[in-house]
């Protein structure tokens, strides 16, 4: 079906034709008809599916013109996100007069206070700065009609859910409301009792299921042989970029310095970066000037960058759902991908939880030609478990390396 069919207005078909769209993807084609007709709508997907045009693009159709008092409100969990999701609408709107601006921390008030005198029609905000610019009286929510919370599952675990209460306090009952969330705790059911009125569930494929077109490894390794490992896989993968995902911004810190000192364009992302740094390091690795972005988990949900060809956990996510939002930034919209992850012998209870969350064995396996030190992994038939009375592990080839089925007994 083409977006010519979606009931959209002529403004918003002519911003969708001009970015080269053609046909709605599925998440698009079920909630843009909800949300045209008035209804509430509670929307998961995949990662890299359109979300933000499932809802951008019903919303500014509905608005038509520009009138002076923020009539849109759509609370994003970082400052990433939010701008992002602000280019977007105004990518849809390029045909319109409608206004569109963005609220988040880190930066000065000026140009957002003005933004906001000016009027805008849609504003786009992190719930602390929000409330802030409510506070100094220079931002009013009397007039929303249009309120869309994006995240909804992450704004929960970065503790933003009361600040988000209080938001919606201060707009109007009479609204429409739009919710999108990887998952849906009770916390964010909760919510959804209290801000919507019978929401429309949009699902689209399994919470749990990997993206497709992902190939998944883990490579075990001795702890003290991780980075070794790491700069050897980046040496001999053919790869076109790569994220590689730490736990902590200490972690990130030391492996994006050992990267360059390797020779790697690298550039680095987590929430101790200024917003110019973060601004700096996205604009370069999707431009092609960076091969490797090292990030923590911010840069593991819903920014917009395409064409990441691997993705490597450099350390092991402790929450399912977190391997999960990791991997798709590769193998977005059904291209195809490699998952790496390196594992140690502490990680084994980690992964074990991620291959039930998934329903997934994930192939173990060994780099050819690389000076292993012994790890006991190496000798169980699965993660955390160890096999007593094996005896030397069956290799088979698997993408250059050795797999490292279930052990046979003696």
């Amino acid at each position: 079906m083409a977006f010519s069919k979606l009931s959209l207005s002529t403004a918003m078909a002519e911003g969708v034709k001009a970015m080269g769209y053609t046909e709605p993807t599925p998440i698009q084609l079920r909630a843009i008809p909800l949300i045209v007709s008035g209804l509430d709508v509670i929307g998961s997907a995949q990662t890299g599916t359109g979300k933000t045009a499932a809802f951008a693009l019903p919303i500014l159709s509905k608005l038509e013109r520009h009138q002076p008092q923020p009539r849109v409100l759509v609370l994003e969990p970082t400052r990433e996100l939010a701008a992002q999701v602000e280019t977007a609408f105004r990518d849809f709107a390029r045909f319109t007069d409608l206004r569109v601006t963005v609220l988040f921390g880190g930066v000065g008030y000026g140009r957002q206070r003005e933004d906001l005198r000016k009027g805008m029609d849609v504003i786009v905000a992190t719930p602390g700065r929000l409330l802030d610019l409510i506070g100094q009286g220079v931002c009013k929510l009397n007039q929303i009609q249009y309120l869309v919370l994006d995240e909804a599952d992450r704004m929960l675990d970065m503790g933003f859910l009361p600040d988000v209460r209080r938001i919606i306090e201060r707009c109007p009952r009479n609204r429409h409301t739009s919710l999108f969330s990887a998952t849906i705790p009770p916390e964010i059911e909760t919510l959804i009792k209290w801000a919507m009125r019978n929401p429309q569930l949009v699902e689209i494929g399994a919470r749990r299921t990997p993206a497709k077109g992902v190939k998944h490894v883990i490579y075990p390794v001795a702890d003290a042989q991780k980075k070794d490992l790491l700069t050897e896989l980046l040496n001999r993968v053919n790869y076109d970029s790569v994220i590689v995902f730490c736990r902590t911004k200490s972690g990130a810190d030391r492996i994006a310095h050992l990267l360059k000192r390797d020779n790697h364009a690298v550039a680095l992302l987590h929430s101790n970066r200024t917003q110019r740094e973060r601004e700096h390091a996205l604009r370069g690795f999707r431009d092609g000037r960076y091969e490797v972005l090292v990030a923590t988990d911010i840069a593991a949900r819903g920014l917009d960058i395409a064409a990441v060809s691997h993705v490597i956990n450099y350390d092991v996510p402790q929450h399912p759902e977190d391997y999960i939002h990791r991997i798709g930034r590769t193998g977005r919209m059904e291209a195809a991908g490699d998952a790496f992850t390196l594992m140690t012998a502490e990680d084994g209870r980690h992964v074990n939880a991620i291959e039930r969350f998934i329903s997934q064995k994930i192939p173990r396996v060994k780099l050819e030609n690389f000076n292993y030190r012994y790890t006991a992994l190496f000798e169980q038939g699965r993660p955390g478990q160890p096999a007593p009375g094996t005896r030397r592990i069956t290799a088979a080839r698997i993408r250059g390396g050795y797999y490292f089925g279930p052990a046979r007994r003696r």
